[in-house]
């Protein structure tokens, strides 16, 4: 299948290693100083861009977390055509590194995956320059992130902005009890700048 200028420009945008320094140097209190690997794998092939992501604090770069697989393909939106499907691998456990170490991923398999439903974006496209675009997602109206990791529910907000430099990320754990976030960017986007391209 042959992909649109836009699915393959946000691909490219979402595709690399990250990290938040200035952000952490100027508000230690508040945002951690995070590495953050976007890393393509070639899985749905047939009708998407799909990426293996996974970061890290920085002090500690051999102990990453947050693995999960971000689909992305079209939908049906009009005014924001592109989608992305969040999917959990079953062991996150074999795949801790493979932001750093993508030989990791060449077994990874759609069967070992697990689709998170209601983990799904809407992405809208602004194009503030010639060919210099914004990418804005955010989760659907009415929908719940949830999913069950090391025996316990997870709930969470789901969202992200990419340019071709910068990846700000709106994801943060929500107590499903108060509605509240508990954890990630609770007091705004982590704004990642891009260190490499892959």
């Amino acid at each position: 299948m042959s992909f649109s200028p836009q699915l393959i420009v946000l691909g490219e945008y979402l595709a690399g290693e990250f990290d938040n320094r200035e952000q952490a140097i100027a508000e230690p209190i508040w945002y951690v100083h995070l590495r953050l690997w976007q890393r393509p794998v070639n899985l749905f092939p047939e009708d998407s861009i799909t990426l293996f992501a996974e970061q890290a604090n920085i002090v500690n770069l051999d102990q990453p977390y947050r693995q999960r697989i971000m689909r992305l393909r079209y939908g049906s939106d009009v005014d924001a055509p592109l989608q992305v499907q969040y999917y959990m691998p079953q062991d996150p456990g074999a795949l801790k590194g493979a932001g750093h170490n993508p030989d990791l991923l060449n077994t990874l398999t759609p069967d070992q995956l697990d689709l998170l439903p209601g983990c799904i974006l809407t992405v809208a496209q602004e194009t503030p320059a010639p060919n210099r675009y914004k990418f804005t997602a955010t989760q659907l109206p009415e929908t719940c992130c949830s999913f069950v990791y090391l025996g316990n529910t997870v709930q969470v907000s789901l969202g992200f902005e990419a340019t071709a430099t910068e990846f700000h990320s709106y994801d943060k754990g929500i107590d499903p009890a108060t509605g509240k976030a508990t954890w990630g960017a609770v007091l705004g986007p982590y704004r990642y700048t891009k260190r490499n391209q892959y």
